[in-house]
C-alpha cells in the first residue's frame, strides 16, 4: 500500500508503451481517462499508508501522502482535459510520458535523502523534454522553446548537484535529517549557504522563481496548451512539497537564508508583474502570473513554523486548480493548435456565458479577489510573513498583488465588455461543461471555507 500510487503509475505509463506499439483497438483518450480515475482512487485509497523503505531514504507519512493526493487530482484533471487529437503526435507516447513524469514526482515528495532526489528529478524532468517538442503546429521559435527547457533544466540540475556535492562534504550524509543536524554549523560558513542555495536552484526553476524564470514564457508559448498546463502546475507542486520539507527540518529561522528568500521573491513577484501587464498572449500572461505566484509562495516559507507551511500547502491547491480553470478557457478556445491572444476573448460571454464566467473565477481568484480562494490563499501567506517579523516584503507583495490587478481584469473585460466579429456560438460537450462548473465550485468554496482544509493541513506538518 506505500507504493501502490507510484507502482500503478508506472503501468500506466508501460501500459500506452504498449499501446504505441501495437495496434489502436482502443480509444486512448477514454482509456486515459478511466485509467488516471482509476488512479486517483488508488491514490485517495492508499492516503493512509506510513512507513519508510530503501533504508529510509524513502518516507511515505500524511504530508507526503496530502502531495500525492494533488499530484494525482492534477494530473487525473490534466487527461481529462485534454481531448484534442489535432493538438499533439503520438498520442499514447504523450501519455506515457506524462505518466512517467508524475511518477517522478510522487516519487520527489516522499524522498528524503540526496540521490533519490535527484532521481526522482530526472525522471519527472526527462519526460518532459519529450513532450515540449510533439506539438503538431511546429515553427522555429517552438522549437527553439523546447531546446530552452532541454538546456536551462540540464544548466538547474548541474548546479543542484554542485551544491549537493558541498552539502554531502560538510554533513557527510547524504540523508536529509543528518544534513540538517549540522545546520548551526552549515550557516557559520558562507560556502555552507553557497551549497544550499544551490542545491536549492533545481526546484526555483520548477517553480520558475527569479531568476531561474527566463524559460517559462517561451515554453508556455510555444508548447501545446496541454503540455504547457501540466508544466504550469503540476511539478510546482512537487517542488514547493520538497522546499517546505526542507522548512520543516530546519529547527531555526536562519537570517541569512531568509534575507535570500526576501530577495529572490520581491524580484520574482515585481519582475512577473510588470512584465505582465505588456503581454498579449494570454499563455504567455499566464508564464508571467506564474513567476509572480512563485514570489508569493516563497514569501510563506519565510515564517519557517507550521502555519505558515500550511498556509503555502492551501496556496499551491488553490493555485492548482486556478491555474487549471485559466487553462482550459485557453484549450477551448484554441483553434487548430494556434495560441489565443487577449483579443481572442473579445465577446466571449455572448458566445459562450460559463466560459467567460470561468476564466473571471479564475483570473478574480489569480488576482486576489474575495471570495475567491485566492484572496484566502493571499491573505494566510500575508498574515504568516507579518507574525514573522517580515514586513518589507509583506508590503512589496501587496503593491504587486495591486498591480496585477490590472491585466488579470483585463482578461475579464475583455469577455464581457469588447464586442466580436465572430458571434457563432461555442458549443461545450456535456464532460466540459461539469469541468467548468468543478472548477468555478472549488474555487468559490476553498475561498468561502477554508478552514477544515487549513486544518488538515496543519496536522500533516
Amino acid at each position: 500500500m506505500m507504493l501502490l500510487p507510484e507502482i500503478y503509475l508506472f503501468l500506466f505509463s508501460v501500459f500506452f508503451l504498449f499501446l504505441s506499439v501495437g495496434k489502436k483497438k482502443v480509444s486512448v483518450f477514454t482509456a486515459a481517462r478511466v485509467l488516471a480515475l482509476v488512479g486517483f482512487a488508488v491514490t485517495l485509497a492508499c492516503s493512509g499508508a506510513r512507513g519508510e523503505l530503501f533504508s529510509s531514504a524513502y518516507k511515505v507519512d500524511f504530508f507526503s501522502q496530502i502531495f500525492k493526493v494533488l499530484l494525482s487530482t492534477g494530473f487525473t484533471l490534466v487527461v481529462f482535459m485534454f481531448d484534442r487529437e489535432d493538438e499533439v503526435e503520438n498520442i499514447s507516447e504523450y501519455f506515457m510520458f506524462l505518466g512517467f513524469s508524475t511518477l517522478g514526482l510522487m516519487i520527489l515528495v516522499s524522498s528524503v535523502e540526496l540521490i533519490s532526489i535527484v532521481i526522482a528529478l530526472e525522471i519527472s524532468s526527462f519526460s518532459l523534454y519529450a513532450i515540449v517538442p510533439l506539438r503538431k503546429a511546429q515553427t522555429k521559435m517552438q522549437l527553439e522553446a523546447a531546446m530552452k527547457y532541454l538546456f536551462f533544466g540540464a544548466i538547474s540540475t548541474g548546479i543542484m548537484l554542485y551544491g549537493m556535492g558541498y552539502l554531502y562534504g560538510v554533513a557527510h550524509s547524504t540523508y536529509l535529517a543528518e544534513i540538517f543536524a549540522t545546520w548551526p554549523q552549515l550557516l557559520t560558513k558562507p560556502l555552507g549557504v553557497l551549497a544550499l542555495i544551490l542545491t536549492l536552484t533545481a526546484f526555483f526553476f520548477k517553480l520558475s522563481l527569479f531568476p531561474l524564470h527566463f524559460w517559462a514564457p517561451d515554453i508556455y508559448e510555444g508548447a501545446s496548451d496541454a503540455t504547457t498546463t501540466f508544466i504550469a502546475t503540476i511539478p510546482k507542486i512537487a517542488a514547493t512539497a520538497l522546499l517546505i520539507r526542507l522548512a520543516m527540518l530546519s529547527s531555526l529561522a536562519p537570517m541569512q537564508l531568509a534575507t535570500v528568500i526576501i530577495v529572490l521573491a520581491a524580484f520574482s513577484m515585481t519582475i512577473g508583474n510588470l512584465v505582465g501587464l505588456v503581454q498579449k498572449d494570454v499563455k504567455r500572461l499566464l508564464a508571467y502570473s506564474g513567476i509572480a505566484h512563485a514570489g508569493y509562495l516563497m514569501m510563506g516559507l519565510l515564517s519557517f513554523n507550521d502555519e505558515g507551511n500550511a498556509a503555502v500547502i492551501y496556496y499551491i491547491t488553490v493555485y492548482l486548480f486556478m491555474n487549471l480553470a485559466c487553462f482550459y478557457v485557453v484549450m477551448l478556445l484554441a483553434r487548430k493548435g494556434k495560441n489565443v491572444s487577449i483579443d481572442d476573448l473579445s465577446g466571449l460571454a455572448r458566445r459562450s456565458p460559463l466560459l467567460a464566467l470561468t476564466l473571471a473565477v479564475a483570473a478574480f481568484s489569480l488576482a486576489g479577489i474575495p471570495p475567491t480562494g485566492g484572496f484566502t490563499g493571499k491573505f494566510f501567506l500575508f498574515v504568516n510573513a507579518f507574525r514573522a517579523g517580515y514586513l518589507t516584503i509583506v508590503i512589496i507583495a501587496a503593491v504587486n498583488t495591486v498591480i496585477s490587478i490590472f491585466y488579470y481584469l483585463n482578461l475579464v473585460r475583455v469577455s464581457y465588455s469588447r464586442e466580436s466579429m465572430d458571434l457563432q456560438p461555442l458549443s461545450l460537450a456535456f464532460h466540459e461543461k461539469v469541468l467548468c462548473y468543478l472548477f468555478n465550485v472549488i474555487i468559490i468554496i476553498l475561498g468561502l471555507l477554508p478552514f477544515g482544509i487549513l486544518d488538515l493541513f496543519r496536522r500533516a506538518m
